[in-house]
């Protein structure tokens, strides 16, 4: 009989999603450090929290063989049924489940596996499609929810939060230096109209705070970095909804529970809060004996990566593996 994915798909948790090539061609990130960490080997199930477009999930399901097993999530539902026949071509067993990686240890069931891995990107899927509300290049609603079926839009969000909430956010999550007086230009409109598109806080922005050209230490004259105020809000107001840094936390926790002695979990970051939550997890673990090694420093994707998909290029890569019983 052959293999294929459960349905109905449980609909219990959250994500966050995967990256892809400006171009519009979904490629999956650091996918050669990807599968070189995780070392998959046919008969091994495994795990990819962060679905997508498919790209890490079908290399991994052609390695795992047919009988070994992917389980693969995805907070946005509507990845699901645009990858299943992908993935059912390749003739290996799979499950795939609409849900947040938070909730691994519950979709599990307390089956141990040897691989996890988690993209923390988002998909050029997401951004590019308007009606989502993730960029702030095409006006569309002010939603950027990665499961639309539940939970508060950006514009709740922003319509309700405290001004001194929304500073330490813009702060403390998008690193943003003028966090306080973007704060209460937003909060100074909604008073007089509530949010509801994605242009109108672009063009608050945009006229109230001016965008900086900086040069870091050490770099070349020609080299400057344009600081725009307007991505670290969307930015954080995305991580703000999707509950993004809390639901990294609960995986990190997680992880140590599902893997089997000498499992890899393997983890993709974009954010520098991010990366500092998962090198202090994995780190903490290999102190405490719960992984036998760990990267000592991040991957990073190669230039040739970062060249054919820009928006890689501030991926890091950090993997440990759990330690024998």
């Amino acid at each position: 009989m052959p293999p294929r994915s459960d349905k109905p798909w449980s609909r219990k948790f959250r994500k966050p999603g995967e990256r892809s090539t400006a171009a519009g061609e979904h490629v999956p990130v650091m996918l050669a450090e990807c599968l070189a960490a995780l070392n998959v080997q046919p008969g091994h199930m495994v795990v990819d929290c962060t679905l997508g477009f498919g790209g890490h999930s079908l290399e991994l399901l052609k390695r795992v063989g047919p009988e070994g097993r992917l389980i693969a999530l995805d907070l946005d539902g509507e990845n699901l049924p645009k990858v299943e026949p992908k993935l059912t071509e390749v003739g290996n067993p799979f499950t795939l489940h609409h849900g947040n990686f938070a909730g691994l240890a519950s979709v599990l069931a307390g089956q141990p596996v040897d691989g996890v891995l988690a993209d923390l990107g988002f998909s050029s899927m997401q951004v590019d499609d308007a009606e989502r509300g993730f960029s702030f290049m095409r006006d569309g609603p002010l939603d950027m929810r990665m499961d639309r079926t539940r939970g508060q839009t950006a514009a709740d969000l922003l319509n309700t939060i405290p001004v001194d909430e929304l500073a330490t956010a813009f702060r403390e999550l998008g690193d943003e230096p003028e966090a306080e007086k973007i704060a209460g230009i937003l909060v100074n409109a909604r008073e007089k109209k509530p949010f509801s598109r994605t242009q109108e806080v672009r063009d608050l922005i945009r006229h109230g705070v001016p965008v900086r050209t900086v040069r870091h230490p050490g770099s070349p004259p020609e080299r400057k970095q344009m600081l725009l105020p307007t991505t670290r809000v969307f930015q954080t107001l995305r991580i703000l909804v999707n509950r993004e840094f809390a639901n990294l936390q609960q995986l990190l926790r997680v992880i140590p529970t599902v893997l089997k002695p000498g499992g890899v979990a393997a983890i993709i970051s974009f954010h520098s809060g991010e990366d500092r939550l998962v090198k202090a997890a994995f780190r903490d673990g290999q102190r405490a004996g719960i992984y036998q090694d760990v990267a000592d420093d991040p991957e990073r994707p190669t230039e040739a990566e970062k060249s054919a998909n820009p928006r890689s290029r501030s991926a890091k890569l950090r993997w440990a593996k759990r330690a024998a019983d």
